[in-house]
C-alpha cells in the first residue's frame, strides 16, 4: 500500500491525517512519500512566484516537485534515487513542496461560497497532484487533473457545495 506523509505545520492534526489517508489512495509507490506543505503570507508567495516563475503577483498555491513524474504512473524509488531520504523513522521519498497563501485561500473560500478548510484542502490536493506529474496546461490534461481533484475532494467529504 502506498503512503503519503504530510510534513506540515498549521493544519489541525485530524484533518492532516484524513488528508494523508485519502491522498495515499491516489498513487502507487514502493516506499512512503513525504510532501512538505507550507502556509505563507501574500508577500512571501508573491516573492516566490516572482523568483521561481517570473510572475510578480500573489497566487494561491505553488508546487515544487522534487522529481519529474508521469501522472498516473507508479512512483518507484529506483527511478528517483535522488529523492530518497533516510531519517529516524526509516526511508521515504521526498515528493516536493506545496506552498499555500493563507490570505488567498480565505478570499477564494468567500468568493466560491465554501469553507476555508475546503479551500485549503483543495489547494493541497491540487499542489500534490502537480508533484505527482499532473498538469492543466492542455485541455485533456486539465480534464484529467480536475476529475482527480474532484474524486479526492469527494472522498474527503469536501465536494462542491459541501
Amino acid at each position: 500500500m502506498s503512503e503519503l506523509i504530510l510534513d506540515c505545520e498549521g493544519m489541525e492534526e485530524g484533518k492532516r491525517h484524513a488528508l494523508e489517508a485519502v491522498l495515499s489512495e491516489g498513487f502507487t509507490s514502493d516506499m512512503p512519500l513525504v510532501l512538505e506543505l507550507l502556509f505563507v503570507s501574500e508577500e512571501e508567495i508573491r516573492a516566490l512566484n516572482a523568483r521561481e516563475r517570473g510572475v510578480d503577483r500573489v497566487t494561491d498555491v505553488l508546487s515544487f516537485p522534487a522529481a519529474d513524474l508521469i501522472a498516473g504512473e507508479p512512483v518507484l524509488s529506483e527511478e528517483h534515487e535522488e529523492c530518497v531520504e533516510q531519517d529516524e523513522e526509516g526511508a521515504h521519498m521526498y515528493l516536493g513542496s506545496v506552498v499555500i497563501c493563507k490570505a488567498r485561500a480565505r478570499e477564494q473560500a468567500a468568493e466560491y461560497g465554501h469553507s476555508y478548510e475546503r479551500e485549503v484542502c483543495y489547494l493541497a490536493v491540487h499542489g500534490m497532484l502537480h508533484c505527482l506529474g499532473y498538469d492543466h496546461e492542455e485541455e485533456e490534461e486539465r480534464r484529467i487533473m480536475r476529475a482527480k481533484e474532484e474524486e479526492i475532494m469527494q472522498k474527503l467529504g469536501l465536494g462542491r457545495g459541501e
